[in-house]
């Protein structure tokens, strides 16, 4: 039950792309907030059903129309407010550019306009090698590393490849049980998990797990290759990633010799670099959003 007594609910959120929603907040902080783990995992294999590339940086998706259809139905009657923010990050300082108050869905969507504008980096061309870095005190797991393979994927060109480096990552899931599906199962694409989620009683049950595992497969448009510094070869293969020794892989590609963008190697070799891929969300010019 819903308590009638408060004068007044305050949902403050960030507007940024979200792998899940499209854009995360407005309806998505209160829905998901309160609406348990069920809600969750079958938000998240939604988005995943529909495809990451059709969701990704959009507010119009079938996620979010869920979320807008769970506040009409059920909390329409609350003094509910949403403060939303939209945000620009140079150097180390934060800037708010944007400020929406109020309940209704227009103001997100001028909300969701301006982060499209200033949260997402626009490409003028596919991104045939794209190498990504993720700290070491932050991504600890390819739950968590994988955003390089969702923020980029947008970006990135049919036949590319994406290289991560990952000196922390030493595990699969964030917990032991998805951990071992993702050992068990691995990213083998969207068709294949949703198939296997119709016969494998551990996937039906797991459906963030499940999400999780279609999320983080290119799919076969693009090569996906760890350079997990705590993990071994065939630890990185057996979930169908590549794998390249992580301190080849800092050889060849130092970040901290490397800046955000377009870089030339010595070799001649163009990559794209990119030193925190959970900061933001890369895609090509022209976009339709």
């Amino acid at each position: 039950m819903l308590d009638p007594s408060y004068d007044l609910i305050i949902s403050i959120g960030q507007v940024v792309p979200h792998e899940v929603a499209g854009v995360a907040n407005y309806t998505k902080n209160i829905v998901i907030g309160c609406g348990g783990s069920q809600f969750i995992n079958r938000s998240h294999m939604l988005g995943a059903a529909c495809g990451i590339e059709q969701i990704l940086g959009r507010d119009d998706t079938p996620v979010r129309k869920v979320f807008d259809y769970a506040q009409r139905r059920f909390l329409s009657r609350l003094p509910l407010e949403y403060v939303l923010t939209v945000t620009v990050s140079k150097a180390e300082k934060t800037d708010i550019i944007g400020l929406y108050i109020g309940k209704e869905r227009d103001g997100f969507e001028r909300a969701v306009a301006l982060s499209q504008k200033h949260n997402i980096c626009y490409l003028k061309k596919p991104v045939k090698t794209c190498v990504a870095w993720l700290n070491e005190w932050e991504f600890k797991s390819m739950w968590l590393g994988n955003k390089a393979i969702y923020r980029t994927r947008l970006a990135m060109a049919n036949g590319g490849s994406l290289i991560i480096l990952a000196p922390g990552v030493k595990t699969f899931g964030e917990d032991k049980e998805i951990n071992r599906l993702i050992r068990k199962y691995g990213y083998i694409g969207r068709e294949h998990i949703l198939k296997l989620c119709r016969t494998e009683s551990d996937l039906k049950d797991n459906l963030s797990a499940a999400a999780h595992l279609i999320h983080g497969s290119a799919d076969g448009r693009f090569t996906v290759t760890y350079a997990a510094k705590e993990m071994k070869k065939e630890e990185v293969e057996g979930v169908a990633f590549a794998y390249m020794p992580f301190d080849e892989a800092m050889e060849k590609y130092d970040p901290h010799s490397l800046k955000p963008g377009y870089n030339i190697m010595p070799d001649g070799e163009e990559i794209y670099f990119i030193d925190n891929p959970a900061l933001g969300l890369w895609a090509l010019a022209g976009q339709r959003w």
